[in-house]
């Protein structure tokens, strides 16, 4: 029977969950917004499935893609509407024209961020563009699984702990399976992502669009857009927006996150898709500044579909992708007033995260101090 002692132990992947044969399992959202498995003990019958499918206590062993490439889609309409450079769409318009079905993170009508499924090309649109919240995976697995059993092709995509979760929960290999996972930073609190919603728009209208990364100003510098059906409620530079700093502050994401266990390959995807923010040194002549993709090819089945797709691409090494992206090898560190910085938020709200991204800068800045004294001393 899956345990959840500490916190971190569990990425809310829902594998366990998907798997129990007595449903016995439901995720619930715990005081900071994230979900964990709760067991029915009364109808549990012991039988381990959802210890064995745990991405955590089975993640899988480190490997090193096939190749690596710089990428990035002809269409440039499709790429302004991508977060980086828009292979994601090719991938998928290919599995929708062999009659297959699309995975991926969608926004519901509350702006929850949730996984859900397309077989049409219309309908892989939703699934573009960054969502910088943990999306909720529901009933995704069984229903890959159904697919997958009808021998139609599925794409699943996801963070690597979704995808390491799906195969977990599916125990077999598929071979009409193309999985794609993230470089992740790690997964914001969706509690903390309807806070921010609501503290931009008080009045309570319907909001209308939400994008996490509008290309207008460019890819490098892009802009956090959000409207309601009568106005503009956010548009600047997503370094000076309060949500994103405070995710990339590293105040409110889950746990798990800060000891990822799907880190270095270890998810299992075919493919992992990020953004290429180093290509100026590399490869000028791909930088438009309109968004390149960084790509492991990580399988086999991964190359079959990647070499086949109509992409603008050059050949790239793992150093050079992982320059600019550490997180495909480490988790980010947990800040030592994380407890704190809950406390003041579930009185403050989103003024909490103001206070705290105040004081992390003010962290940071004091290590960057004390490091440079000492090597002047030395």
């Amino acid at each position: 029977m899956i345990d959840i002692v500490e916190k971190k132990e569990c990425c809310g992947c829902h594998a366990c969950a998907s798997v129990c044969p007595k449903q016995c399992i439901s995720m619930q959202a715990d005081e900071e917004g994230f979900l964990y498995p709760l067991v029915d003990l009364n109808a549990c019958i012991h039988c381990s499935r959802c210890e064995k499918v745990c991405p955590v206590i089975h993640s899988g062993e480190s490997r090193m893609p096939i190749k690596v490439y710089a990428a990035k889609n002809k269409q440039l309409e499709i790429r302004l509407e991508s977060s980086s450079g828009g292979v994601f769409s090719l991938l998928a318009e290919k599995i929708i024209r062999l009659g297959g079905v699309v995975f991926g993170a969608k926004y519901d009508d509350q702006w929850n961020v949730v996984h859900a499924w397309t077989d049409t090309l219309e309908g892989t649109t939703a699934f573009r563009g960054a969502k910088y919240v943990q999306s909720v995976i529901g009933k995704s697995y069984q229903e890959a699984r159904s697919f997958l059993k009808q021998g139609r092709w599925v794409m699943f995509t996801g963070t690597p702990c979704q995808i390491k979760g799906l195969l977990n929960f599916l125990g077999k290999v598929y071979d009409k399976l193309l999985t794609v996972d993230t470089i992740c930073h790690g997964v914001p609190s969706p509690l903390v992502w309807q806070t921010y919603l609501k503290s931009i728009n008080p009045v309570g209208g319907r909001i209308a669009m939400v994008s996490m990364r509008d290309k207008t100003e460019g890819w490098k510098q892009y802009q956090i857009l959000i409207q309601s059906d009568s106005r503009l409620l956010y548009f600047g530079k997503a370094a000076r927006n309060l949500y994103i700093q405070g995710y990339l502050a590293d105040l409110y994401l889950r746990p798990s996150c800060h000891d990822c266990p799907s880190k270095k390959g270890r998810s299992g995807s075919d493919c992992t898709l990020g953004d290429f923010w180093g290509i100026r040194r590399y490869y000028p002549e791909m930088d438009d500044n309109r968004g390149v993709s960084l790509v492991l090819v990580n399988s086999f089945q991964g190359m079959n579909f990647f070499q086949d797709l109509d992409v603008s691409c050059k050949e790239a090494t793992y150093e050079q992708g992982l320059q600019e992206n550490p997180c495909m090898e480490r988790s980010v560190p947990c800040p030592t007033f994380r407890k704190e910085f809950w406390c003041c938020f579930s009185e403050e709200g989103m003024m909490g995260v103001k206070k705290y991204v105040r004081k992390r800068k003010k962290s940071l800045w004091s290590r960057i101090w004390n490091r440079l004294h000492k090597m002047i001393k030395t």
